[in-house]
């Protein structure tokens, strides 16, 4: 169907929503072209788009569509799966609360029982509420911490964590023979709570999560006695983290917690910050000031769904610096390998659980432990589903897993990126190493003096539109076709192409992948430095990753100029 006919079919719907006829009313032609001219993409990762009227945008009669896909596959699947239900929850951006009650309406009118949160609450909560309810599924209306124009809709399967790709494809199959969004049927939201098809979720689980949380705390007696000394500075970002992060952090014993007040509360037009995004240096802006006046040992960021947490630590001069997700990665992986070998609690068969793109730096921390490392492909989900493996076969004992996109798990009782654990594991860090008379600018140097400097750096090029979507389709075509056997006069030992599946040794020897197909590529070179390719999963960009290895800070720079250029040589189409 064409544009025209698709904003047609919404222009003539007699009950089309007030406000979103109302705004279509207001389009120009080119944004009623990118509004209709397609339909808003269901991935591995849900979906996530800017919010308004159309087929390619996040609006109540979309999420029904999804929510209507949802519920044939739970039908298909029997009255167990009916009985299970869904579970819901949401957080502070526009829509959120209505996109969450429009999913449960949808649900229930197919008689599938929906448990929706009494207000908005992190990502990583629904994943425990989808495991400790046992439902069947999860619904998350989150954009994390894309701009406040954004939302979206991730689900989430009955072991917490997001579908891999295969139950994605079903999902996706079942989404698309829904002729139109505007014929989705909803049931009365009354009627439903009468019925016992809709229940509210409320502190119980919070409680619940509480609980389980007190396990991520490695040494309750070193913050009993010293976590006085440590003063934190937190922000959620006008998310979900506050209430929930303040509560962990004083239920462990810490008390000098400083809240940035004017970010407290959640807020969707993010009104202080131009992104919420912990991995932007701006968005700690007001973090930093109130860092100053306090004298913080850390400056922590949680982004508006609170999966995803940033730091910031004080440095000599009184400044602040930035850490990147793997520097994060590498402070938190040292510190609970060491303290768990203190405790004699390193199990031996431990395992740490990492993305392809993420710093190679935290395998050689764990290996001088005698600890495993793996590396799965990018998406949360993968190292849900490493944790899923490890209860099955009893082969390992999960440690941490981490992506270099700011996302950390600590202990399993969630299985999606958890910044609240990580909130709490890192003020821990905070006491243990100022205990010894350690900075954590010292910590880091330290761990780079005894392991080699790891530098890892994340380019994003954007291509918008579905002109936009073909030239990454070129882009990564032509890197798949192009032979690489020295990057930056460095000899290239392995490459790993993801959607087909190959791996191609230096010798040029291939064998085959175990790894689902993803549109991924990973290049590894003779000096341990390595450089990956991937389409972004939710939002119109390509990801160029590379990580570098060096004896010096020099050298790196160095060596970090010279692969950039490659690079850019590289996907230039």
């Amino acid at each position: 169907m064409t544009w025209e006919k698709n904003y047609q079919e919404w222009k003539n719907f007699e009950t089309l929503d007030k406000a979103l006829n109302q705004e279509l009313s207001k389009l120009s032609e080119t944004q009623l072209q990118d509004a209709f001219g397609s339909d808003l993409s269901f991935g591995t990762a849900g979906m996530r788009g800017v919010l308004g009227p159309g087929t390619n945008r996040m609006n109540i009669y979309t999420v029904r569509q999804a929510t209507e896909g949802l519920a044939q596959l739970i039908l298909d699947k029997g009255q167990d799966a009916v009985q299970a239900g869904v579970a819901i929850a949401y957080d502070s951006r526009h829509m959120s609360y209505e996109f969450a009650f429009e999913a449960a309406r949808v649900l229930g009118f197919h008689g599938i029982k929906a448990y929706v949160y009494e207000s908005l609450r992190p990502t990583p909560v629904l994943s425990f509420a989808v495991r400790h309810l046992k439902a069947f599924a999860g619904i998350m209306i989150t954009a994390s911490h894309n701009p406040a124009e954004y939302n979206g809709y991730k689900v989430y399967g009955s072991d917490g964590g997001q579908m891999v790709p295969e139950d994605a494809d079903v999902l996706t199959k079942y989404i698309r023979q829904i002729a139109s969004p505007l014929t989705v049927k909803v049931a009365d939201q009354s009627r439903l709570v009468d019925q016992g098809l809709l229940e509210i979720l409320g502190d119980d689980l919070d409680q619940a999560y509480l609980e389980a949380i007190q396990s991520v705390t490695i040494n309750p007696n070193l913050i009993k006695n010293h976590a006085d000394m440590v003063n934190i500075v937190y922000t959620p970002l006008h998310g979900t983290g506050l209430y929930l992060g303040m509560k962990a952090l004083k239920q462990a014993g810490f008390k000098q917690i400083h809240v940035v007040e004017e970010q407290a509360q959640g807020n969707g037009d993010f009104p202080t910050v131009k992104s919420p995004n912990p991995e932007e240096v701006s968005a700690f802006d007001l973090a930093q000031k109130l860092g100053q006046d306090v004298g913080a040992d850390i400056l922590l960021a949680t982004d508006p769904d609170a999966d995803r947490l940033g730091a910031m630590i004080p440095l000599d001069d009184g400044e602040f610096q930035i850490l990147t997700g793997n520097q994060i990665a590498v402070l938190m992986a040292d510190y609970i390998l060491k303290a768990l070998q203190e405790k004699a609690s390193l199990a031996p068969n431990g395992r740490l659980v990492k993305s392809i793109v993420s710093t190679d730096l935290v395998d050689a921390i764990a290996a001088d432990y005698g600890i495993e490392t793996k590396s799965v492909l990018t998406g949360f989900k993968y190292i849900a589903e490493q944790i899923k493996q490890y209860e099955t076969s009893g082969d390992h004992e999960f440690i941490m897993g981490f992506e270099e996109s700011y996302g950390y798990l600590i202990k399993p009782f969630v299985r999606d990126k958890d910044a609240i654990q990580a909130l709490l594991l890192l003020a821990e860090m905070v006491v243990y190493h100022k205990k010894a008379g350690r900075t954590l600018p010292q910590v880091l140097e330290n761990i780079y003096q005894k392991y080699g400097y790891f530098q890892e750096v994340t380019v994003s090029k954007v291509f918008e539109g579905q002109a936009g979507k073909d030239q990454m389709a070129e882009i990564m075509s032509h890197i798949r076709q192009t032979p690489v056997n020295t990057i930056a006069g460095i000899e290239v030992t392995d490459k790993y192409d993801y959607l087909n599946q190959i791996h191609v040794d230096g010798q040029g020897q291939e064998s085959s992948l175990t790894e689902p197909k993803s549109d991924a590529l990973k290049y590894c070179l003779a000096d341990g430095s390595w450089l990956a390719f991937r389409p972004s999963g939710t939002e119109p960009k390509i990801k160029l990753y590379y990580g570098i290895k060096a004896g010096d800070r020099q050298s790196l720079a160095q060596k970090a100029k010279e692969i950039s250029q490659a690079i850019d040589h590289l996907v230039a189409v």
